[in-house]
C-alpha cells in the first residue's frame, strides 16, 4: 500500500512538473485534426471528474475510454446513453453529442463491447459573396465501434477494437472542387490493470485510440486530414474507509499523436512544400513526429475524484488542463451518480470560468448519462 502511494504521488509531481514546462515554453502554433468529436467526453461519470476514464471502475461506458476493463465490471451486461448540449454557453442550441454504449461478458470472462457517437452541428445557412441566402445544411458525424476483450490474468486485460468515422459537413461541388463525406477506419489498443483488493488499491491503464487512416473532404487525393491518434495513460486509487464508504482520485495522461503542423515562414514557395511535405507524412510516420519539438504542448492532464456511498450515490470533481498553445481549455468539473436497482443515472456539469472575451465557451456543458446493468441478480451493493 505505501509502495502504490510513492508511486502516485511520483506521477502527480511529474505530471505537474509537465504543467509547468509547458505553461514557460508554449508558442502558439494549434495541431488540429479532422473528426475532432472523437477527443469530446461521450460519458457523464467521467466528465465530472475532469475526463478521467482510462483506469476507472468499469461500467457501461468502458469501450469510449479503454475497452480492456470490461471483463472486470461486476455485470455481465450492460447498456448506457448519454446526451451532452455542446457549446451552449456560445448561444447555440442545436449542437450536441449523444451516444450509446454497451458491453455483454462471456462465460470465459472476456468481454464484446460495441458504441456509437453521433454528433450534430446544428444548421448552417449559407450565402453568397454579397450575403445573400443560398441554402442550408445539417453537418453531422458519427462514429461506430465493435471491440473485444480477452482477460490475461486475474487483474489484467487486453482490448481491441475497430472503428467506422463518417464526417459528412458539406457536399457539392464549388470552383471545380467536389465536396463529400469522408469516411476513415481506425483501432483501438489498450490495456488495463484491476485494483485486487475489491477494487481497493491502485489500478491503471493504457490507451492507444484512433489509430487509423487519413479521412478526405474531396476529390483530391493528396488533401487529407489526420485523424485524432491519442496515447493514453491512466491511474486510478481508491480507498476503502469502511463497507459504505470509498474515494477514488483518479489521473489521465494524453499526447495527440498527431505532428505539429509548419510554421509559417512567410515565404510562399517554402510554406507551400512544408505544407505538402506535412500532409504527405504515412499515418505511422506521423505518430512517431509527433514526439519532436513542442510533443509536450499537445499533452493534456485530467485529475478527477470520486467518493461512493453504499455503492449507490457518488459525488465527484475534477480538472483538466491543456497547453494555451492547444486552445487553453481548463477548467473545473462536478458531478453527482445515483444507482437504484438496475438504472445509473449520472449528471455532470463544467463549472463557468473566465470573463468576456477570456470566458471558457464550455461553461456550463451539461451531460447526462443513464446506464442499465442488465443482469440484476450478478450485482453486488
Amino acid at each position: 500500500m505505501k509502495k502504490q502511494t510513492i508511486v502516485y504521488s511520483f506521477v502527480l509531481l511529474l505530471t505537474f512538473g509537465i504543467m509547468q514546462l509547458q505553461a514557460q515554453t508554449s508558442s502558439v502554433n494549434v495541431t488540429t485534426t479532422a473528426v475532432p468529436f472523437l477527443r469530446i467526453s461521450p460519458d457523464a461519470r467521467a466528465g465530472g471528474m475532469g475526463d478521467v476514464g482510462i483506469a476507472t471502475s468499469p461500467d457501461a461506458g468502458a469501450s469510449f475510454w479503454n475497452i480492456a476493463k470490461t471483463p472486470f465490471a461486476k455485470s455481465t451486461n450492460a447498456i448506457g446513453v448519454t446526451y451532452t448540449p455542446w457549446l451552449k454557453d456560445l448561444g447555440l442550441n442545436d449542437v450536441y453529442l449523444a451516444s450509446l454504449s454497451g458491453y455483454h461478458k462471456t462465460e470465459n470472462g472476456n468481454a464484446i463491447s460495441a458504441s456509437i457517437r453521433y454528433f450534430s452541428l446544428g444548421n448552417i445557412q449559407f450565402t453568397d459573396f454579397a450575403g445573400n441566402p443560398l441554402n442550408t445544411y445539417s453537418p453531422k458525424e458519427f462514429s461506430f465501434d465493435l471491440g473485444y476483450s480477452i482477460k490475461l490474468s486475474d487483474n489484467l486485460a487486453l482490448g481491441i477494437a475497430g472503428r467506422y468515422i463518417n464526417s459528412n459537413l458539406a457536399s457539392g461541388t464549388v470552383n471545380g472542387v467536389t465536396y463529400k463525406a469522408g469516411n476513415a477506419i481506425a483501432g483501438d489498443v489498450t490495456l488495463y490493470h484491476a485494483a485486487k483488493d475489491n477494487g481497493a488499491g491502485l489500478a491503471w491503464g493504457i490507451a492507444l485510440t484512433n489509430l487509423g487512416s487519413k479521412i478526405s473532404y474531396t476529390n483530391d487525393a493528396q488533401n487529407k486530414d489526420y485523424i485524432p491518434a491519442n496515447l493514453g495513460l491512466g491511474m486510478t486509487y481508491t480507498s476503502v474507509m469502511n463497507e459504505s464508504n470509498r474515494i477514488t482520485f483518479g489521473l489521465d495522461i494524453n499526447k495527440l499523436l498527431v505532428p505539429a503542423p509548419p510554421v509559417a515562414s512567410g515565404n510562399t514557395s517554402t510554406d507551400s512544400a512544408n505544407l505538402y511535405n506535412y500532409r504527405n507524412n504515412s499515418v505511422i510516420s506521423s505518430w512517431f513526429k509527433s514526439f519532436g519539438a513542442g510533443a509536450f504542448q499537445t499533452v493534456t492532464v485530467s485529475l478527477g475524484a470520486e467518493y461512493g456511498y453504499n455503492d449507490q450515490f457518488f459525488i465527484r470533481a475534477g480538472y483538466f488542463y491543456e497547453d494555451k498553445s492547444q486552445g487553453d481549455r481548463q477548467f473545473f468539473s462536478a458531478g453527482v451518480g445515483f444507482k437504484y436497482d438496475v438504472a445509473n443515472i449520472n449528471f455532470s456539469y463544467l463549472v463557468p470560468s473566465g470573463n468576456g472575451v477570456t470566458r471558457n465557451p464550455l461553461s456550463n456543458t451539461l451531460r447526462l448519462g443513464i446506464s442499465f446493468d442488465l443482469d440484476k441478480g450478478d450485482r453486488k451493493f
